[in-house]
């Protein structure tokens, strides 16, 4: 059994240690900087510990920055770069308005370049600031393959193609397999919503006009919507609900059973109980305690960070992250 377990982790290891993105032909790797940059992958992850002992909460919006630029014309790093005078970029769009944590991935791009100048890609810097981040407070750990390149295009209308807290699930899955992402990816990155925090504005229709005649979504636990009415009137644009009350600091399974219990605060959380795959994932989940919650998340998240790379000699590595060459 040991041996079997042995070979069983080490084809694992192979299996992540080399991706291939098929667009440009050139592999991600684990330890893509070793020769070029030894240090960078220790320089990101102390940046990051550092802010994030100082502001746990900042992990749940890195994860959410990652997952906003993978959906975006996928993992270059185009949400980080600021909007010019000729053009809004992906940052400025209305999905991504409330993205914070650009400080961290600015902080560890100054701190690596001081290591090594023009080596590492600011994609790449985002997803290993995203996975340390959630590992620093307690969350799963999963191997960041590198060797993205950063893109050049970000235009902020493109932003509306990301799934929206209102998708239901026939939006959702067809928004995941577009991407390469299964439906059971779905339901497990959809479990990211354990940690964070999100408006009153997201679920003010929701709550009081959801079909426009002043009604409440039906899929709502109705004895939670009173709850929820206390917290939120319907023009509150300020005020902060957490996404899994109660544990929205710990990055545990406890999602599951809040949607299980339709107490998931958006739409797409409770449309994980309108499929077949998904609803069987959120039951597991939530009557096991999360028993694979964490392997899963782990595998989901190295196959979204894949999605649509830019690597070999497209793109460019951008000296500050915030602005094209």
């Amino acid at each position: 059994m040991a041996i079997q377990k042995h070979v069983a982790l080490l084809l694992q290891f192979l299996l992540v240690a080399l991706v291939f993105d098929i667009a440009n032909g050139y592999p991600l790797k684990l330890g893509f900087y070793q020769k070029t940059c030894p240090r960078a992958e220790a320089i990101v992850k102390r940046t990051t510990a550092n802010y994030i002992y100082r502001a746990p909460s900042l992990a749940a919006a890195l994860l959410r920055m990652q997952f906003h630029d993978c959906f975006v014309r996928g993992c270059d790093g185009s949400v980080l770069i600021n909007s010019t005078r000729k053009n809004q970029a992906e940052k400025d769009g209305i999905p991504n308005l409330s993205l914070r944590g650009f400080q961290v991935i600015d902080a560890a791009k100054t701190a690596v370049e001081a290591a090594c100048p023009g080596v590492v890609s600011c994609a790449d810097i985002l997803s290993l600031v995203a996975r340390d981040a959630i590992h620093q407070i307690k969350g799963p750990y999963w191997p960041v393959p590198l060797g993205r390149r950063d893109g050049r295009v970000s235009i902020a209308s493109e932003s509306f193609t990301l799934p929206a807290p209102f998708a239901n699930i026939t939006q959702l899955k067809a928004q995941f397999v577009s991407k390469g992402l299964s439906v059971k990816d779905l339901a497990v990155l959809s479990g990211g919503h354990t940690v964070g925090i999100s408006h009153c504005s997201t679920i003010a229709t929701r709550l009081y006009n959801f079909t426009g005649k002043g009604d409440t979504d039906p899929s709502l636990d109705p004895r939670y919507v009173p709850q929820l009415k206390r917290i939120c009137f319907p023009t509150d644009k300020t005020t902060l609900l957490a996404m899994d009350p109660g544990s929205s600091k710990s990055f545990d399974e406890d999602y599951y059973s809040v949607v299980l219990k339709r107490r998931g605060l958006f739409q797409s959380d409770a449309a994980l109980l309108n499929d077949k795959t998904t609803a069987a994932y959120v039951k597991l989940q939530a009557k096991s305690h999360g028993y694979t919650f964490f392997k899963d998340f782990q595998a989901s998240m190295v196959k979204m960070g894949q999605i649509g790379v830019l690597t070999g000699k497209a793109g460019e590595i951008r000296r500050h992250c915030a602005l094209i060459n």
